[in-house]
């Protein structure tokens, strides 16, 4: 399974690409793949705060609900409403148009932190 290089992880399989100080968080392919049919993404409002490690929303599958997790602090900026009609979309392309939460990071030293795609991988067992 092919992760992108150009982003960082946590354990819980959520992405993280920093552009600026704006981080983009969504899941990744395995997950999307052990979820399979997704059937709702629940996301914060616009203004939300949160630290690093905190839940942000959860997704829904006809398998299973899962929570949300954020690896750096920040202030919600952007959310993905497309979500809402088509959650589905995470499915079928989890590392772009998939998003979810766009975050303005209040400690940039925190991204540092996650694992890069080697890392996760491994971690990961894929």
């Amino acid at each position: 399974m092919s992760v992108p290089n150009d982003r960082r992880y946590l354990k819980s399989h959520e992405w993280h690409r920093l552009e600026g100080d704006i981080v983009t968080i969504g899941i990744t392919q395995f997950a999307a793949d052990e979820l399979t049919d997704i059937t709702y993404v629940s996301l914060p409002k616009v203004g939300t705060r949160f630290s690093a490690n905190d839940r942000f929303g959860e997704i829904e599958s006809v398998k299973a609900t899962s929570d949300l997790y954020t690896g750096v602090s920040g202030e919600v900026v952007a959310v993905n409403s497309e979500l809402n009609s088509n959650p589905a979309v995470v499915n079928t392309d989890p590392f772009e148009s998939g998003w979810m939460i766009k975050l303005r990071v209040s400690n940039p030293s925190e991204f540092d932190t996650l694992m890069d795609a080697g890392a996760y991988q491994a971690s990961s067992g894929h």
